[in-house]
């Protein structure tokens, strides 16, 4: 068996008047991610984790924010399309850990529905997929409550 590790980070910032999606699902906010698709910096991240532990282009490569075709698009179906692009050239996620930095919205009360939401469109089982939340302590923009941020890794195998 060969194992190969991703890993993947993404930032955007918050603004009124947009959705606020993270990890596929939605929070009860007035505020939201600026971004070209739904902007769910926790599922950018993943995907950019899988994608890089195959080797292959970031997720800017694959659905670019100059085609219209990706404009405020669930990324969710990115994520299928990632997996399936992985699992086309032999790959199997073998599991996911992400973290989620935010001083808003509360992260917590939502991290079963969010894993949920990321086993279905990875068709791994929610203990495949370790998922936290933590602040930036009042540290920059993530740390005034400006922006949202993710880390995430992906460990593929291939027989």
């Amino acid at each position: 068996m060969k194992y190969r590790i991703g890993h993947g980070y993404d930032i955007h910032r918050i603004v009124p008047g947009r959705p606020m999606i993270l990890g596929g699902v939605r929070f009860a906010t007035d505020y939201g991610l600026e971004g070209h698709s739904d902007a769910d910096c926790l599922t950018h991240a993943i995907c950019d984790a899988i994608l890089g532990a195959a080797a292959l282009p970031d997720i800017g490569h694959f659905f670019p924010n100059t085609d219209p075709a990706y404009k405020n698009i669930d990324s969710q179906l990115l994520l299928q399309r990632v997996v399936a692009e992985v699992t086309a050239r032999g790959y199997n996620i073998a599991n996911i850990d992400a973290s989620v930095i935010a001083e808003k919205p509360k992260i917590y009360p939502h991290l079963a529905a969010m894993k949920a939401a990321l086993a279905r469109s990875t068709g791994l089982l929610p203990d495949e997929i370790g998922l936290k939340a933590t602040t930036n302590e009042g540290i920059d923009e993530i740390g005034r409550g400006l922006a949202v941020a993710a880390h995430a890794v992906a460990l593929l195998s291939r027989s």
